[in-house]
């Protein structure tokens, strides 16, 4: 098997957002990060958060924990190069912050159009969830920027998730265990009580590594790929010959016209084309980083 980046382009070039053409194109060499970042920088707002549909199922401008996710994603890819941005994004997150450096799941939206009833339903109570995954890619952008390791924001964001996974005594949701588990792996580096806290989530892991994701659809799971996407700590919580498996699904998953599918549903037209724009990208990258990319 082998990834056809060929047809990877063509369909970007038919249905992905600029932002995913323009990673793809980092990606094959073809641009320099000032290229993404030109691209990631509509969606940013004067308070320096990103919103207008960052997050494809949340289409609303105001700036959101999801929107810092996927903005740190790209801060993450340029490595490593680094901008000024993405410290400016800490800042906001330290004005938008519970206390201690949570985040709730979503902020208010003025106007909910096109957007997934879960995004704009959110209470504003803690979330590790949301906590999680921003201060994940948070500490693997701060990996190559001093600026953003040294920022007061993630060293409080960090402890916060480290004590919420700490008193983790049930099987939580799918999807909140897996960006926990990413937490862990991105702070096994600066947080020697990562290891510990690993094994702590890894007894919630089935023995195959697969879970439904409660409230999607039949077809939605969490995979290894999805906890352990990259060669790390949190690797030892899955078979090696289980995720050589799903390295290869996912290899064999590019589809006829150069992309990879959605598993679950998306909420506007527009979000629907745009995740598998995302998911395309993000599969590549994932194969690429264990080595499954012929350049």
């Amino acid at each position: 098997m082998t990834v056809n980046l060929n047809a990877a382009a063509s369909f970007l070039a038919t249905h992905a957002r600029v932002l995913e053409r323009r990673r793809f194109e980092l990606l094959t060499g073809e641009v320099i990060p000032q290229a993404v970042l030109g691209a990631v920088e509509g969606y940013r707002n004067a308070d320096g958060g990103y919103g207008w549909g960052l997050e494809p199922d949340l289409r609303a401008p105001e700036s959101q924990p999801g929107g810092a996710l996927h903005a740190f994603e790209v801060f993450e890819q340029i490595a490593p190069a680094t901008t000024p941005l993405a410290a400016e994004l800490c800042d906001w997150l330290t004005s938008v912050s519970l206390p201690g450096g949570g985040l709730p799941f979503a902020f208010p939206v003025a106007d909910p159009a096109g957007c997934a009833p879960f995004w704009t339903q959110a209470v504003p109570t803690f979330s590790l969830q949301s906590t999680a995954f921003v201060a994940g890619t948070a500490l693997r952008v701060a990996a190559h920027d001093g600026a953003v390791a040294e920022h007061p924001w993630l060293a409080e964001a960090t402890r916060t998730c480290i004590e919420a996974i700490r008193r983790i005594d049930s099987a939580p949701h799918a999807i909140e265990l897996s960006f926990a588990i990413r937490f862990l792996d991105a702070a096994h580096a600066t947080r020697p009580e990562a290891a510990e806290l690993l094994d702590h989530l890894g007894k919630f892991l089935p023995d195959n590594g697969i879970l439904h994701v409660a409230g999607g659809s039949a077809e939605e799971f969490m995979r290894p790929l999805d906890f352990a996407p990259n060669p790390g700590p949190a690797r030892r919580l899955f078979d090696d010959r289980a995720v050589e498996r799903e390295l290869d699904d996912l290899e064999a998953g590019q589809q006829d016209d150069g992309g990879w599918p959605v598993v679950f549903a998306s909420y506007s037209p527009a979000a629907t084309l745009e995740w598998r724009g995302y998911t395309t990208v993000n599969a590549i990258r994932v194969l690429n980083a264990n080595s499954r990319v012929t350049w």
